[in-house]
C-alpha cells in the first residue's frame, strides 16, 4: 500500500513546490496593493476655492496666486449713490486702484498697487501658514498672514513740513477661514492698522478692528459675498463708521468679475478701515467692481 501511494505523494509534493513561488508572488502583489492604497489614503485632501479671488470686496481673502502666476487687478468705485442726479448718482465720480500680485510659491505671494485716493501706493506680503484639509493630521481651517504698507503722495498744503515717514501707514491681519461646504465659506480678519500721522491729536494711531466675511454660491458661476469690519478703537469708532460691503462674484473663464455696494471708498486697509464715514443705510453707498485676470509666467503655472 505504501508503494501504491508513494508516486502520488511525490507528485503532490512536486506540485506544491511548483505552486509555492506563485503563491508568494501573489502575496507580494497583494501586500503591494495594500501599501499603495494606504499611501493614497494617507495623502491630505486640501480644501480649494474657499474664495474665488484674492479679494473678497475691499479686504483680502486667504487665497494667493498660484506659484509663478501673475495676477492683474482693477478695483473701481463710483461716487455715492445719494449724491443726486446732478452727479448721475455717483457715476460722474470715480476712485480706482490698479494692482499686481505674484505667487512666489504655493505659500508666499507679494503685491503692489496704486490708488487714486490720496495718490496712494501700497505693497504687501502674504503667507499661507495653514491650509484646511482632511486626512492625516487634519486641519479644520486655513490661516493666511498679511502685512501691508502704504504711502500717500498727495501734496500737503503750502508751508506744511511733512516727512516721508508721516505719509506711511501699515496694517497686519490674520485671515482665518473655513470652507464649510462646496457652497459656503466664512472668514474672520483680526486687524491692526497703524498710522504714523493722524488728522487730529485725539485720533488713534493704532486702530484695532475685527472683520468678518462670507461667500455663498448661488450657481456654478455666481456667488453672493458680504464683508464687515467692526472698529474696536474708541476714538476712531466715534468718528468713523464700520465698513460694510455686499456683492456678487461672477466667474467668466480666466476672469473673476465682482460687483458690489459698500460705504467704503478706499480699497486698501489703511484707506477704508479707519476712514469710512458713510452710513450704508442712509444711502452713502459706493457702487463698484473688481476685475482680476491671471497670467501664467511658466508652463507649470495654473490659470
Amino acid at each position: 500500500m505504501n508503494a501504491f501511494y508513494a508516486p502520488a505523494l511525490r507528485r503532490l509534493l512536486l506540485s506544491g513546490a511548483l505552486l509555492l513561488p506563485l503563491a508568494a508572488a501573489a502575496q507580494d502583489d497583494l501586500l503591494q496593493q495594500l501599501e499603495q492604497q494606504t499611501t493614497t489614503e494617507a495623502k491630505p485632501d486640501f480644501a480649494t476655492g474657499t474664495f474665488k479671488g484674492t479679494r473678497i470686496v475691499n479686504g483680502q481673502s486667504i487665497e494667493t496666486p498660484a506659484r509663478g502666476s501673475m495676477q492683474f487687478l482693477i478695483g473701481h468705485r463710483f461716487g455715492q449713490l445719494n449724491s443726486g442726479a446732478y452727479n448721475f448718482f455717483g457715476l460722474d465720480q470715480a476712485t480706482i486702484r490698479l494692482g499686481l500680485e505674484y505667487g512666489i510659491n504655493d505659500r508666499v505671494a507679494v503685491g503692489i498697487g496704486r490708488s487714486s485716493l490720496d495718490k496712494t501706493y501700497d505693497g504687501f506680503v502674504k503667507y499661507r501658514a495653514l491650509r484646511q484639509h482632511t486626512g492625516p493630521r487634519s486641519m479644520p481651517v486655513s490661516l493666511t498672514l498679511l502685512a501691508t504698507s502704504t504711502i500717500t503722495t498727495l501734496k500737503f498744503p503750502t508751508g506744511a513740513d511733512r516727512s516721508t515717514a508721516s505719509r506711511m501707514a501699515y496694517s497686519y491681519q490674520a485671515l482665518l477661514a473655513r470652507k464649510f461646504s462646496p457652497s459656503l465659506s466664512v472668514q474672520l480678519m483680526p486687524t491692526l492698522v497703524h498710522r504714523n500721522l493722524v488728522p487730529q491729536p485725539t485720533d488713534d494711531n493704532d486702530v484695532y478692528a475685527l472683520g468678518g466675511a462670507l461667500r455663498q454660491k448661488l450657481t456654478k458661476r455666481i456667488a453672493v459675498t458680504a464683508e464687515y469690519y467692526y472698529v474696536l478703537s474708541d476714538a476712531t469708532a466715534e468718528q468713523a463708521r464700520n465698513p460694510l460691503a455686499l456683492g456678487f462674484d461672477i466667474e467668466t473663464g480666466g476672469h473673476v468679475f465682482q460687483l458690489h455696494f459698500t460705504n467704503a471708498q478706499g480699497m486698501v486697509d489703511p484707506l477704508f478701515i479707519p476712514r469710512t464715514t458713510g452710513n450704508f443705510f442712509k444711502g452713502d453707498i459706493f457702487f463698484g467692481f473688481n476685475i482680476s485676470r491671471s497670467f501664467g509666467l511658466n508652463h507649470k503655472s495654473r490659470i
